[in-house]
């Protein structure tokens, strides 16, 4: 205005002196009302805010949702009506929130984290816990008391939302979701042989009526779909009753009797939480094919990201047809004649079975003019004396080589087999199996959750003493007036006895019958006797072993295998300790640990009164039912001897052991 009475003055000074004075008369009024009026607004501003901060608090206090400030450490510092009427503490309760939840440890609070999010259950209500970090440090910028230099303190806003309808109907609607399941029976044809002929019908009719019934009271449908196959659909509730009963099917199936010498037995594979339907399906193929592959007798549920076994108590049955292995042999045969080169493996630390496994393929590559090597990196004192039968004028230089020569040599070109072993982290050079696109595994172990998928063929019989029977058999049918030299016989020989224990356990007719065939190929019984003789040192080792078992819950066996270091294998005296303690009255499995190379070694051996395999499998491992065997790393030998005890605690308390 001081400037337009100037425009003004400059253009007429009458009019400019009006202006003047209206400027003038202005300025004294906004002054007089400035000095008058000033109190009272920074009164009614102080006033609006005190009573906004009042209404703030007052609703946040009231807020239905329950609330709650934890200073750094966790301790409570102020909570809203909602969050005291849910835990049933008064105002001014500060002790740590973990008092209250349990769940909220410091680990699950905002500490470098911004903002963490809990699921916790509290009186049979379940919440999602929200944690926002509050920095004080603007605050601390602001303030004269507090240094902001280097504060780095805040506070925690804790949300409760109550999500219990919300995960009660998605428990719901998973429950509900479909599972598939196949169910075998293993031993159809063996069961009815054994059997008069007339009352072979009888006996299917009473499976088929007791597997039906029993699938009814799970609310489920089973169709039959081959004489000796079965298409299940459960609900996921209905498989979650069937795991806490442990699939007692199982075990009901084998009272059916009605004159047959050899009980039913029946495999199940279930699959669930595939993504569709046809998912599934195929996660039931892979567990039936699994049970199926460990021996039968069993179930096996498989989702997308776990496998779960049950049962598998019985004895493998052996199939008396060699159809089977004449049909592996000719289709071994045939991947070998399209190859170049064969590279034969077995596991890591080999032992005589897989080696004379090995030797047997070995010989059936030169049979059909294919050039061949045995891929072994750590030969043990176990397989030293077979080594030392090849290193004359008969066999070539290059008949063993290691692993790494064995990758110079791979490409298209050549086949890859893999005997005694069917899981591929353990086997002799892993980095082999991405390498040969064709790949042949022979294994007589009980299959696990990690299997080499990508075979060309595999095949796979738990029923089988070894590898070398296996072996022997399919060399029989490979070609007609196949010769086999006495050193060869001998090292599969070798293999069958001591996978056997001399021929004292999993012995059947078709491991005589091979035994038989090694005999007249020139296997000379007192020649491998000698090769397996043990030293003083050796022998001193396994009696102390033995000498300090210890009996655990009555009926298991333990000891430490501390052999010394004049034992270069220390891990074989330990399985030959374990099967020594199988002579002791009433022990049903012996366990023997053994430190070697900075990992314990579980050596596991049972009759058939435990399943062992289940044992070790639990620890990381895996074998047969009698035979088995795992590895733990990071760990003393008398923590894993505490693992192992709880372990087998575990498992009596489920049933699985007695």
């Amino acid at each position: 205005m001081v400037f337009v009475t100037i425009a003004v003055w400059m253009i007429e000074y009458r009019a400019g002196m009006l202006m003047a004075g209206f400027t003038a008369l202005y300025m004294s009024i906004i002054g007089i009302l400035m000095f008058k009026n000033k109190p009272i607004i920074m009164n009614e501003l102080v006033s609006f805010a005190t009573e906004y901060g009042q209404i703030q608090r007052k609703l946040l206090r009231e807020l239905e949702l329950p609330y709650c400030l934890l200073d750094d450490s966790g301790r409570v510092m102020w909570t809203n009506k909602a969050f005291e009427a849910l835990v049933h503490k008064k105002k001014g309760y500060n002790k740590s929130i973990s008092t209250i939840f349990p769940e909220l440890t410091p680990e699950n609070l905002p500490g470098e984290l911004d903002e963490t999010t809990t699921d916790i259950s509290f009186e049979e209500r379940e919440f999602s816990v929200r944690c926002h970090k509050v920095s004080l440090k603007d605050m601390a910028e602001n303030s004269d008391i507090i240094s902001s230099e280097g504060y780095d303190g805040y506070l925690i806003a804790v949300y409760l939302f109550d999500e219990t309808a919300l995960k009660l109907a998605l428990r719901e609607n998973d429950d509900q979701s479909l599972a598939v399941a196949l169910l075998y029976m293993d031993n159809y044809d063996e069961a009815l042989e054994s059997v008069e002929e007339v009352r072979r019908s009888l006996l299917t009719a009473l499976i088929d009526r007791k597997v039906n019934k029993y699938i009814a009271t799970y609310d489920g449908i089973a169709k039959k779909i081959e004489k000796d196959k079965f298409l299940i659909i459960l609900r996921k509730k209905s498989v979650e009753a069937l795991k806490e009963n442990r699939f007692d099917i199982l075990e009901e199936v084998k009272t059916v009797n009605i004159g047959n010498e050899m009980a039913m037995t029946i495999s199940i594979g279930v699959g669930l939480d595939g993504l569709t339907y046809s998912q599934n399906y195929e996660f039931a193929r892979t567990a039936i094919d699994l049970a199926l592959g460990r021996g039968g007798d069993q179930a096996v549920v498989k989702t997308t990201d776990q496998i779960t076994y049950y049962g598998g108590k019985s004895q493998s049955v052996e199939k008396n047809t060699r159809v089977k292995a004449r049909v592996k042999a000719h289709a071994l045969g045939e991947i070998i004649a399209s190859k170049d080169r064969v590279l034969v493996m077995g596991h890591r630390n080999g032992d005589v079975d897989s080696f004379g496994a090995a030797v047997g393929i070995y010989r059936i590559a030169k049979t059909l003019d294919r050039k061949a090597h045995i891929v072994l990196d750590d030969v043990t004192t176990s397989v030293q004396p077979l080594i030392e039968l090849f290193k004359g004028e008969e066999y070539e230089d290059d008949m063993i080589i290691s692993g790494d020569q064995a990758m110079d040599l791979a490409g298209g070109s050549s086949v890859l087999v893999v005997v005694d072993v069917n899981k591929p982290s353990i086997t002799e050079c892993p980095e082999l199996l991405r390498m040969c696109k064709s790949i042949v595994v022979l294994d007589h172990h009980r299959q696990g959750t990690e299997t080499i998928e990508n075979a060309t063929l595999s095949y796979v019989e738990p029923y089988a003493s070894s590898a070398c029977e296996m072996v022997t058999e399919i060399l029989q049918y490979i070609s007609d007036g196949i010769k086999i030299r006495s050193d060869e016989a001998d090292c599969m020989y070798s293999g069958m006895m001591i996978d056997t224990n001399n021929f004292m356990t999993k012995t059947g007719v078709r491991t005589f019958e091979a035994a038989a065939y090694l005999r007249r190929a020139g296997a000379d019984v007192t020649r491998v006797r000698k090769l397996f003789r043990d030293d003083v040192s050796e022998y001193k080792a396994k009696a102390d072993c033995v000498r300090r078992a210890e009996v655990y819950r009555g009926s298991y066996a333990l000891s430490k295998c501390e052999p010394g270091s004049e034992v270069s294998s220390p891990t074989i005296i330990g399985a030959q300790a374990a099967n020594e303690m199988l002579g002791i009255k009433g022990i049903k499995a012996s366990f023997v640990f053994t430190e070697y190379q900075g990992l314990i070694n579980i050596s596991a051996r049972s009759i058939d009164e435990a399943n062992v395999q289940v044992v070790m499998e639990r620890l990381g491992g895996g074998g047969h039912m009698n035979v088995a065997a795992c590895q733990l790393e990071g760990i003393s030998v008398d923590d894993a001897m505490n693992k192992l005890k709880e372990v087998i605690d575990k498992m009596i308390e489920e049933g699985e052991l007695s």
